[in-house]
């Protein structure tokens, strides 16, 4: 069996654009893979073609063989688009070799470790009390959902003296344990617009006395060792990882003890297989995994096939493949509706968990070119928001 195609496909997940690969192999598998979104999409697929050239012929079940030349092939560390790209090659390489044995990926993985997948459900606003009581019982009817997320900004960080801002955070979060049933767990994602690590203990502290189930990335990631000063003297539960690439950096991120659960993306490392070597470090440090999930349902097939096997997974982040659009911040739950199609089967929650699909091979999902060709690419970027004076801040 040697790889002897590859087919990239730019489409949409609801309204944000994904690049889906595929390679084909001489003896009729198809191998699958989800990059992640970083924005400059365009960019992806000439890069894929570049990295192609080193898989084409190759045996797709010598995947960290692969992969390894992948990222060594590079004089210096690939960077976010490069990585994206690997992480998707590497999902077509574990989907071939797993089809190929006629297994499930998690199964190649050394088996599942649990049964289920538990899921929490990213709202990502900061909806008034009790239209967020009524979002949460709407998931947990519909899905099962006792987890969610949410963004702790109810009034610009920039316009407000901050002692304001933590104050505001922390009455809505307070309003919300009087209000919500008492069992959900809420977790809230400051989104790195934190410049100052004085300021993120401030509104992690403000936070911590109503129990949240994380307090994620509220610092950029750049200085590794202010995630260390941040932790200490911090009162809750300390989640970051997304905006890190390689096993490098979350050992640095370990060593200085800068967070309590780690969240590395499956799109942003590499693929499984850097994913399981960032895991296996943070579990030497008795810390969890809680993996960074906000792509579409190929990307969270994927996940659910790491989170099988994996000790110390704790919780995956979860999008439906049908309804709300994507958006963070503001305050109201959001409106516009949209569906997900290249995945024909997506893995859907039951009773807040994600089931396996032991009798599947390879990711366990089947793919929809045509829905791929005819919702096509849609166009996003980041927004920048600016400060009282004028310079940007972070996005």
């Amino acid at each position: 069996m040697k790889i002897d195609r590859m087919r990239v496909f730019m489409t949409r997940d609801k309204d944000r654009p994904r690049v889906i690969v595929a390679l084909d192999t001489d003896d009729g598998l198809t191998g699958w893979g989800e990059c992640y979104n970083h924005g400059p999409d365009k960019a992806l697929p000439p890069l894929l073609d570049y990295l192609y050239e080193f898989l084409s012929g190759q045996d797709p079940t010598r995947v960290d063989y692969l992969v390894n030349l992948l990222i060594q092939q590079s004089r210096f560390p690939p960077g976010a688009l490069g990585l994206a790209a690997i992480s998707a090659l590497d999902h077509c390489l574990w989907d071939l070799a797993a089809k190929a044995a006629n297994v499930p990926v998690y199964k190649l993985l050394g088996g599942e470790v649990r049964d289920r997948i538990k899921v929490y459900a990213g709202v990502y606003t900061a909806p008034d009390a009790p239209a967020a009581r009524d979002e949460f019982d709407r998931l947990k009817e519909g899905w099962g959902f006792t987890a969610f997320k949410l963004s702790p900004w109810r009034i610009d960080m920039h316009s407000n003296r901050w002692g304001n801002v933590v104050k505001a955070s922390a009455d809505y979060f307070r309003s919300l344990r009087e209000t919500v049933n008492d069992e959900y767990e809420i977790a809230f994602d400051a989104h790195a617009k934190i410049f100052e690590p004085i300021a993120a203990r401030q509104l992690g502290n403000a936070l911590a006395p109503y129990d949240p189930l994380f307090f994620e990335e509220p610092l950029r990631p750049e200085n590794i060792e202010a995630w260390g000063d941040l932790k200490q003297g911090l009162n809750c539960t300390l989640a970051t990882g997304e905006s890190l690439y390689n096993r490098n950096e979350f050992l640095r991120l370990l060593q200085v003890k800068g967070a309590d659960l780690i969240q590395p993306d499956i799109c942003v490392v590499g693929g499984i297989s850097e994913m399981r070597r960032i895991a296996t470090l943070a579990e030497a440090f008795f810390v969890g995994v809680a993996p960074h999930n906000p792509m579409g349902p190929l990307a969270t097939a994927v996940n659910v096939h790491f989170s099988a096997a994996a000790q110390n997974f704790r919780i995956l982040e979860y999008r439906l493949p049908k309804g709300q659009a994507y958006v963070y911040g503001g305050l109201d739950i959001e409106k516009r509706q949209g569906e997900t199609r290249y995945v024909v089967d997506p893995y859907l929650p039951k009773d807040g968990y994600l089931e396996l699909r032991p009798g599947r091979p390879g990711w366990g999902v089947e793919m929809d070119e045509k829905a791929m060709q005819e919702e096509g690419y849609i166009h996003w970027q980041r927004r920048v928001p600016k400060r009282p004076d004028g310079s940007y801040a972070f996005a």
